[in-house]
């Protein structure tokens, strides 16, 4: 991947920085991951899972429907959009195998997660749970912007942590 085509803006009076007209915070990735897996030795990777997974789905959805506006995305383009500026920030190379927005599907392919690190490898155990609810929030909104909302559930089907080579997202409509 080459360098990021983000243009980063800071605010000379607050020093904030801003990526496609939305704040930004840049943190060294050992920071993130240190505070990640200690809250969830904390809590249990279920109890966190259930915590972060509204938010995340919350602020993928937030983040698109921004970026829809700003770029003027609609359907597929915008959830490819998520997934390449989510490839630039850092956190894996996230590559669309498969989205049928009308159905409310997608499989996403992630290589090089943020989560999977020399240290933490063979965990034997999925490791990037945080982003399955980004992805079916990002496609939430593809399908609300579509004139046909519906909720979605994400899964993360293998992890790189596992011992496979890349991880593997599902997404789909929630039964019921």
């Amino acid at each position: 991947m080459a360098k990021p085509e983000v243009e980063i803006d800071v605010d000379p009076e607050t020093g904030r920085w801003f990526v496609d007209k939305m704040p930004m915070i840049l943190v060294p990735q050992h920071f993130y991951n240190n505070n990640h897996f200690a809250i969830e030795a904390a809590l249990g990777a279920d109890a966190f899972d259930a915590a972060l997974a509204p938010a995340g789905r919350l602020s993928a959805f937030v983040w698109c429907e921004r970026q829809a506006e700003v770029y003027g995305l609609s359907g597929a383009d915008v959830f490819a959009h998520y997934t390449k500026r989510l490839s630039q920030r850092g956190w894996g190379r996230f590559s669309i195998l498969a989205l049928d927005p009308a159905a409310g599907t997608a499989t996403i392919r992630l290589d090089h997660s943020s989560f999977v690190t020399d240290a933490t490898k063979g965990a034997g155990r999925k490791l990037c749970y945080m982003f399955a609810p980004w992805l079916a929030g990002a496609l939430e909104f593809v399908c609300e912007q579509a004139g046909a909302p519906r909720r979605l559930q994400a899964r993360e089907v293998q992890c790189a942590a596992e011992g496979f080579d890349h991880c593997l997202f599902e997404v789909a409509p929630t039964a019921g």
